[in-house]
């Protein structure tokens, strides 16, 4: 095969030699436009899985590299003076120019041709003269750029700026420094590569980087490094740096750029490392991710002779890989742009925040890794709720205005579509009295319409009859004398988006035939196919308002401990938020403010006849997931506006506004918008919903600050139980119906050890150049990430 590898970087090396090494026939060459000897940056990191992949691949390879590895196993994290360190973890680190260095040597042993100082070839003239091009030239790729309409790229250049240093400080473990300046934040991430240097990355929100006078136009020629600011780091950092030098190596600013393609492959021509895809620095190293793609393409190529066979195994078994640890990098680096709002967070707490940032490392992992750094998060959190460190922080009570929870876990509210002219049935006795049951605070119900007309379906239920009412109140009631969970009503109207089938039917799409009519804020269908809405009058706002006081009325008679008013998720109220929905030119559309006018309206005349003593509360959609829609600094003034009419909560969920969303789908994914607001918002507790599946996440979410409760709903339907079993799976003693006590705890045969043994890579007789850092046995899954 003739192969043309583009870029000789560490992936097209890699790559170049395991293709030599894998058959001597293959006749490969790569073309760097660099010379030899030029690199930038300084150290890379490696985790213990691309080593494990390595060394299969390539021992000889592997071997070379381990002798010249830096290996540490502890975190520390420097914060308004004090200093915390967590242990367990394990890292590999080596000189970015020595890594070059062996690839360079083990291509040119092998055979493989490399023309350096050497600009490659058109990429349509290799295409056209070899077997396969392997387009590995980095974020700014050539090779992507002259297939940009079949790549069909997105570039987003982030806010942060950073540099990259280094410095002849050895680290003794991975460092971050965090330093209040009175620009604002800046921090930094340091790492030892070597027995004689580390890496030294400064980072800042382009904000501080601008107050701090940094933002002074210069031109560098290339490979020339910005020595003005690197002087000022020096001066800035005198203290961290504890005397020794910082070096300078094409050091500039630099803003982030998110890299994604729709494909990495097309033809005979695929793309590797950050050509492909890029992931913040913060959860690890680049060049790893590089490496692996080599390692997997090659073994792709190896296994299936046809290219367009290979490439298309290659990209559908890395894919799925890269694109988790693209959602790692973007909540790591979406922490990082935002941590000012955690600058006055309690020491121990911020630690965690920072080790927890990218919802990969949980409480549960930092226990097993460091028992003792878990201890001390446990108390710190508890002394800020004012409580003893004696449960999981999901078990610890919470009081919401003046109603006491058990616990800090809601089942969420989830429609059901189940009710006969709007009235709840035994389904929904049995449907929600068993959730109940099942351990959580508070049950919430499905969205309850408050008329008719404000259904989504014809199976949801409603408030607008006396026979609706009795029919809640018997549910309530079983509630309230079959548990101590406490159940919140959801009040809200579907607006644009009613009249629809059964999900189970067809989610979204109208009815076939008894159809009613809809109304929003502007004469605009949610989507294809929906019906175009009557634009809301000045009598039809009243008459809403008015049906949403009464049910709520009905609600209190019921029994409800609590209200939740829906203005999330495009219906009625949320409609009016959102500018992708309400078009209107009259005091209730056009700006913030006006947008906010009818859903505050209506608040207010529903916390008018809620009794006072019982908490009320919003839900909101934080960001519409488009273009033009709002975002999470609109779902921040969103906020403030009903805490200051009133909320007791705020229940942060997103989307669901236009058939045009494009979310960004992944673990706890909502949970940063809750973060912000709970941040940037006073006055109200923040509920975090979406995606929180696992026990492990609700503790980390509530450890950290991001909430103060949480969610969760698909998880109760699967397991309407699941609250008492995570008692159970963390021994602790949650208060069971006494019909259930005997199955209280979890059978011996069914437990099962908290980490699985692995052989460690580390050699028993460590080569000559390898340094150890603070080294102890070490787990899997890096905290980088």
């Amino acid at each position: 095969m003739k192969i043309a590898v583009v870029g000789g970087g560490p992936g097209g090396l890699y790559f170049a030699a395991l293709m030599k090494q894998l058959d001597p026939s293959h006749d490969v060459t790569v073309w760097e436009r660099d010379a030899a000897d030029v690199t930038f940056g300084f150290g890379v990191v490696f985790s213990d899985e691309t080593l494990g992949g390595i060394e299969n691949a390539d021992p000889e390879f592997a071997d070379a590299m381990s002798r010249r590895f830096a290996r540490w196993t502890d975190i520390d994290i420097h914060h308004r003076g004090e200093s915390h360190t967590v242990g367990g973890q394990g890292f590999a680190a080596m000189s970015r120019k020595d890594l070059l260095g062996l690839l360079q040597r083990r291509c040119r042993d092998l055979g493989v041709v490399v023309h350096f100082s050497t600009p490659a070839p058109a990429a349509e003239v290799l295409s056209a003269s070899h077997d396969l091009v392997v387009g590995a030239d980095g974020v700014n790729s050539l090779v992507r750029q002259s297939f940009a309409d079949v790549f069909r790229s997105t570039v987003d250049p982030r806010r942060n700026k950073y540099m990259w240093l280094g410095t002849d400080l050895v680290f003794e473990a991975f460092q971050f420094f965090i330093k209040d300046t009175p620009w604002g934040t800046m921090q930094v991430h340091g790492y030892p590569y070597s027995d004689s240097g580390s890496t030294f990355i400064v980072e800042m929100h382009e904000d501080v980087w601008r107050r701090a006078g940094f933002d002074t136009a210069q031109e560098f020629a290339p490979g020339v490094s910005d020595e003005r600011a690197v002087d000022r780091i020096r001066e800035l950092f005198a203290e961290e740096l504890a005397g020794h030098q910082v070096f300078a190596n094409n050091s500039k600013w630099l803003s982030f750029t998110t890299v994604r393609n729709e494909r990495w492959h097309h033809g005979n021509v695929v793309l590797v490392g950050d050509a492909a895809h890029t992931a913040h620095f913060s959860i690890g190293s680049g060049t790893k991710l590089a490496m692996e793609d080599s390692l997997a393409l090659a073994a792709c190529l190896h296994e299936h002779r046809d290219v367009e066979t290979a490439l298309t195994a290659y990209e559908t078994e890395r894919r799925p890989v890269v694109e988790s640890t693209q959602r790692a990098a973007q909540a790591s680096l979406e922490w990082f742009e935002n941590i000012g709002m955690y600058a006055d967070q309690e020491p121990t707490r911020f630690c965690f925040n920072l080790l927890t940032r990218s919802r990969r490392i949980t409480y549960d992992n930092l226990r097993t890794r460091d028992p003792e750094f878990a201890d001390r998060v446990d108390t710190a959190f508890a002394a800020s709720q004012g409580l003893q460190a004696t449960a999981p922080a999901m078990f610890q009570p919470f009081r919401l205005g003046q109603l006491e929870l058990k616990n800090r876990v809601i089942v969420s509210a989830m429609d059901m579509y189940s009710a006969v002219d709007g009235v709840p049935g035994d389904f929904h006795l049995v449907h929600l009295g068993s959730k109940a049951m099942g351990g959580a605070g508070l049950v919430m119900t499905e969205m309850v319409c408050v008329s008719p007309e404000g259904r989504i379906t014809p199976g949801c239920t409603g408030l607008w009859t006396d026979e609706q009412r009795d029919s809640w109140a018997r549910i309530v009631a079983f509630a309230h004398e079959r548990s101590t969970a406490r159940i919140g009503l959801q009040l809200g109207h579907s607006g644009r988006k009613g009249s629809t089938r059964l999900m189970w039917e067809g989610m979204d799409e109208p009815l076939p035939e008894g159809n009613w009519d809809v109304i929003g804020p502007s004469p605009l269908p949610y989507g294809p196919g929906s019906p175009v809405p009557a634009e809301a009058g000045r009598e039809d706002l009243d008459r809403i308002t008015a049906e949403f006081a009464a049910a709520a009325e009905r609600g209190a008679q019921a029994g409800f401990d609590l209200l939740e008013l829906h203005c999330a998720h495009g219906y009625l109220l949320s409609s009016f938020l959102s500018p992708v929905a309400n078009q209107r030119t009259d005091d209730y559309g056009g700006s913030l403010a006006n947008r906010l006018r009818f859903p505050l309206e209506v608040f207010d005349a529903v916390r008018a006849v809620w009794p006072a003593e019982r908490p009320m509360i919003v839900r909101i959609s934080a960001t519409d997931w488009v273009d033009g829609g709002n975002t999470e600094h609109d779902a921040v003034q969103i906020a403030r506006a009903f805490v200051a009419h009133g909320a007791d909560a705020i229940d942060v969920s997103t989307g669901q506004v236009t058939a045009d969303e494009r979310p960004a789908y992944g673990r706890s994914y909502q949970t940063p918008f809750a973060d912000r607001i709970r941040h940037e918002v006073t006055g109200a507790a923040v509920i975090a919903v979406g995606a929180i599946a696992s026990y492990d996440d609700v503790n980390s979410i509530l450890l950290a600050g991001r909430a103060d409760l949480c969610a969760i709903g698909r998880t109760h339907l699967y397991d309407p139980h699941w609250t008492l079993h995570a008692a159970a799976e963390q021994d602790y003693r949650a208060e069971w119906p006494v019909q259930y006590r005997a199955g209280s705890r979890k059978p011996p045969s069914a437990r099962t050890d908290a980490v699985r043994p692995r052989l460690s890579l580390l050699r028993a007789d460590p080569p000559d150049r390898t340094v150890h850092l603070r080294w102890t046995p070490h787990r899997e899954h890096s905290l980088l990430a």
